[in-house]
């Protein structure tokens, strides 16, 4: 049997929240063979127990326990702290690897020190031939909004044997240098859920290194299993944290075009949508998002939403 050996070692970190099954059909797809790993999953205050023993039946998996849901952040965070690999590898506990998955972003990672942070391309796992991410463009600051590339595209090798910087890696699979955490810092915790990466991404790169994307190495994504497509938890984050982001990281005059913008046009935009689909409830969740960026500070850890809610 093939041994695939790492030149560095590379630290995998997953987080659980109510979804053993999903959890356990990711460990079950990280080769056997791959050697110069550990492998860390944090269990973000689950109230879903395992069926079985987990540690009994990967005792080569370290499992970290938070009594709480620290949400994406800190629960990353959790296992960032007791990783000790050379690379980093947050992944989707709803992913799915493949073959040279790991070595590939390695071997860029090697090839090159500037590299902070990559990304490979990712696909849906309901339907392999369609792509969900293949690189990010750059954000607009007067909108706080960019594209995703390949994003619903069924692939048909355009975007083959990219290894090339790229605006934002994924948070779904995501490589990092541990010297750029140590100099960028951890990812900041009062998102909580959605924008977080994209913030951190931000600030490694001011920390002197690149994102890049590598499209020769794959993963699959189960998207929204967490969450779901539409709840009320994602229309509080979504919004919050967009509005969060460009404090934290527009230009001054950016900032000062984005806030009419968004109070102008996005949240009656947004409020006429929510009627016309009778989502009611979300009328509130959006003023309380608004509301919470004017009566907090860019780095304040109250998320204005209820755990209860999230736990």
């Amino acid at each position: 049997m093939k041994t695939n050996s790492l030149l560095k070692t590379v630290s995998i970190i997953t987080v659980n929240f109510n979804q053993p099954k999903v959890t356990e059909e990711l460990l079950q797809s990280i080769p056997a063979t791959l050697k110069n790993i550990e492998i860390i999953v944090v269990d973000n205050g689950s109230r879903i127990e395992p069926e079985n023993n987990w540690q009994a039946n990967y005792p080569r998996v370290k499992f970290i326990r938070s009594e709480q849901n620290l949400g994406f952040a800190g629960g990353n965070n959790l296992g960032i702290n007791t990783a000790t690999g050379d690379y980093l590898f947050l992944v989707n506990n709803d992913t799915g690897f493949t073959d040279g998955l790991v070595e590939k972003l390695v071997e860029v990672m090697d090839s090159n020190p500037a590299i902070g942070m990559i990304s490979p391309m990712i696909k849906y796992f309901a339907d392999k031939d369609l792509i969900q991410y293949a690189g990010y463009t750059p954000m607009n600051y007067y909108t706080c909004r960019n594209s995703c590339i390949g994003l619903r595209e069924k692939d048909n090798g355009q975007y083959n044997n990219i290894t090339a910087p790229t605006a934002y890696c994924h948070g779904a699979a995501m490589m990092i240098r541990k010297e750029a955490i140590e100099k960028a810092g951890l990812m900041s915790e009062n998102f909580f859920l959605y924008y977080e990466e994209v913030d951190w991404c931000e600030h490694i790169k001011r920390a002197g290194y690149e994102a890049w994307v590598c499209t020769e190495a794959l993963i699959y994504h189960k998207e929204s299993v967490s969450v779901g497509k539409k709840s009320a938890l994602k229309e509080y984050f979504m919004n919050r944290n967009r509005i969060l982001f460009i404090r934290r990281n527009a230009p001054f005059f950016n900032k000062l075009v984005f806030y009419p913008y968004f109070i102008l046009l996005v949240v009656p935009r947004n409020l006429l949508a929510y009627i016309k689909d009778r989502n009611y409830n979300f009328i509130p969740l959006l003023l309380k998002a608004v509301w919470w960026n004017f009566s907090h500070g860019k780095n304040s850890k109250n998320l204005g939403y209820p755990i209860k809610s999230i736990s």
